[in-house]
């Protein structure tokens, strides 16, 4: 029998509420997604302004980084032609994303959900995710 660990409701609202405060203070509207250890969407926000087509990309990085347990711009790096994990952002009926924005959550060194951010760059996205996760950890007190 396994025992698994997973985000509670309350708890993907602090991530949520994480990423809104650092969006705000970027000036971007996201779309933010947090999903469960495997993959599972538990809780959606689409700031006012926050892009339509980035609905899908955000859930599809928080997937991305519960399911892969790796942050969604390590996979940029590595699916490139000619690199071990080329093709892999094809897989998962296309719901794997190489897109930076997306982080696995983790809590005391077990991933327990991930984040998704979209409708900045991959790299204001990043640093919303990473700020979420901040927020995150410093409320909570959940060690990484």
């Amino acid at each position: 029998m396994l025992t698994i660990q997973r985000l509670s409701i309350a708890e993907a609202a602090v991530l949520v509420a994480g990423a809104r405060a650092a969006s705000h203070a970027m000036g971007i509207p996201m779309c933010i997604a947090v999903t469960d250890e495997s993959g599972h969407l538990i809780a959606f926000e689409r700031m006012d302004g926050g892009k339509i087509s980035s609905i899908s990309i955000a859930v599809d990085k928080a997937f991305t980084a519960a399911v892969a347990r790796k942050g969604t711009h390590v996979y940029n790096q590595l699916c490139q032609p000619g690199q071990p994990t080329f093709g892999i952002h094809i897989t998962n009926g296309g719901h794997f994303s190489i897109i930076g924005g997306g982080l696995p959550v983790p809590v005391d060194g077990t991933i327990v959900g991930g984040i998704g951010i979209s409708s900045g760059t991959a790299v204001e996205d990043q640093k919303i995710a990473e700020a979420a996760l901040a927020h995150f950890h410093a409320t909570t007190g959940h060690r990484a």
